[in-house]
């Protein structure tokens, strides 16, 4: 999917050295960091719901550190 961002100049001069610099595209470092902050803004929504709805599973130290998969 395409999509149009506006970066100020000081971002999209930094974007273009880093690209020369790497050799890779300004796209692929876009794609990174929209990713990643995705990510990110996916676990803090999912913790402010946890803190309005504590009804949810709830695990113990113990499983937590054994890290199975809690999911099940």
């Amino acid at each position: 999917m395409a999509i149009s961002v506006r970066l100020t100049k000081e971002s999209e001069k930094r974007l273009d050295n880093l690209a020369k610099l790497t050799g890779r595209t300004k796209s692929y470092y876009v794609r990174k960091a929209v990713e990643e902050k995705l990510e990110e803004l996916e676990d803090i929504y999912l913790a402010e719901q946890r803190i309005e709805e504590p009804e949810g599973p709830k695990w113990s130290l113990e499983e937590l550190i054994a890290g199975d998969d809690l999911e099940d």
